[in-house]
């Protein structure tokens, strides 16, 4: 009897080795997502015995430096009322460890899983924070925390938050009455339970107008331009770049461009090019400054595009503000979700539209003449007054009113 070796014709060799290769792969990956949840637990495991026997009455989280002006209005008012507050930070540099409070108790929790084992076990009557997407990625309710609530960071619409954002918060405190409108429509469209929408103010702005006064004026001060968008493919920046900075460096006036904090972690490649482009330009100077007063002290006129921060500097500084009008992809985000032309009906786009200036792109290679005769004008100090008090109430008092929340809410509980 002779023997024949086993054929297998290329067709079926190749299906059988693509077989092999994509089950070899789903173990790899199988086996880190193991490992992975397996450290997570672990650490959680660790965590939770150190922290779920702490019952907090008042706990406030902070993930970066970047929000200390949001919450040092509240941490000060609990210290005035001599009432002790938890403080967990994700900085290990955070201002609060310099602050000497006596009430505030304050703890770096490290950052990323670190600090979410921590979280995910928290037991507290109710927690701070500006974090969005509670329930949603990482940051789980705590079953011993009896109430969420989240402190808006900006003054624009709270739909500008990434999907599902504030859903599962049990309150949410606001800048401005007008921001609820929204938020109710989709708490309806998503059959959410309504939460507790309480304005109270912008805190980091009540911080910013007083610190803006202590900031000298410049005893030689030159024309200043301060462009500083925000981030993103639809931003001014990514979208634009030389073609705006060119004709700007032209006019020999000071140029300011102030990048979004978050450019430097997700658009290095594009900052990097234009700082090497305009290395040599001396009227053209980057600022990554944490805190923006500076380079708002110092602007005679921003140009921006649908950043929050064109609001900050109407705001504090009443000033003129040009703006470029982006299309803005609202897919990723809640106000998506409002429906047809979503974007033309958010507060921030209409009011941009009442308060700034539209700058065309054709019009770049004379922004010059543009910005010459962008003069103020009574009808825009007007509307400028009119969305300050629209989004920012109760000027100077978002620290006392978070903290009655705070207090009500857990007296109530």
């Amino acid at each position: 009897m002779s023997f024949h070796p086993l054929y297998i014709d290329p067709g079926t060799g190749s299906a059988l080795f693509s077989i092999l290769i994509g089950a070899a792969a789903t173990l790899y990956f199988l086996s880190r997502a193991i490992i992975i949840k397996a450290k997570v637990f672990f650490s959680a495991g660790k965590t939770a015995a150190s922290a779920s026997s702490t019952q907090h009455p008042y706990v406030i989280y902070c993930e970066g430096k970047q929000y200390w002006n949001v919450f040092k209005p509240v941490l000060d008012e609990f210290e005035r009322r001599r009432v002790e507050v938890m403080y967990f930070t994700s900085a290990e540099d955070d201002p609060v460890f310099a602050a000497e409070y006596q009430y505030v108790k304050a703890e770096f929790i490290d950052q990323g899983n670190k600090a979410f084992a921590r979280l995910n076990v928290l037991a507290a009557d109710i927690a701070l924070m500006t974090t969005p997407g509670l329930q949603v990625y990482q940051l789980k309710r705590s079953k011993m925390v009896r109430h969420y609530a989240h402190v808006l960071h900006m003054t624009s619409d709270a739909t500008t938050y990434r999907l599902f954002g504030l859903d599962y918060f049990d309150s949410v405190l606001l800048s401005g009455d007008y921001q609820a409108k929204d938020i109710r429509t989709l708490e309806k469209q998503r059959t959410l339970p309504a939460k507790e929408l309480v304005t109270v103010g912008c805190p980091y702005l009540d911080v910013y107008a007083e610190r803006i006064k202590q900031v000298p004026q410049e005893e030689q001060h030159p024309f200043t331009v301060l462009v500083s968008p925000s981030w993103g493919t639809s931003a001014l920046l990514s979208r634009c770049g030389e073609k705006l900075l060119d004709p700007l460096v032209k006019t020999g006036w000071r140029i300011i461009v102030r990048p979004h904090p978050q450019s430097r972690k997700s658009e290095a490649a594009m900052l990097d090019a234009l700082t090497a482009k305009y290395k040599d330009s001396a009227n053209l100077e980057w600022d990554y400054e944490r805190e923006n007063i500076f380079s708002l002290k110092k602007a005679d006129i921003m140009i921006s595009d649908f950043s929050g921060i064109i609001f900050d500097y109407a705001f504090l500084c009443d000033k003129p503000v040009i703006y470029v009008k982006q299309g803005i992809d609202l897919r990723p985000y809640d106000a998506d979700d409002l429906g047809e032309n979503a974007a033309e009906q958010l507060w921030q786009f209409k009011t941009l539209e009442k308060i700034g200036i539209e700058l065309k792109e054709e019009f770049f290679p004379t922004i010059g003449d543009v910005i010459k005769n962008a003069a103020d004008s009574a009808e825009l100090k007007a509307a400028r007054l009119k969305a300050k008090d629209e989004a920012w109430q109760y000027r100077g008092g978002a620290g006392k009113r978070i903290v009655d929340f705070m207090m009500e809410r857990k007296a109530n509980a």
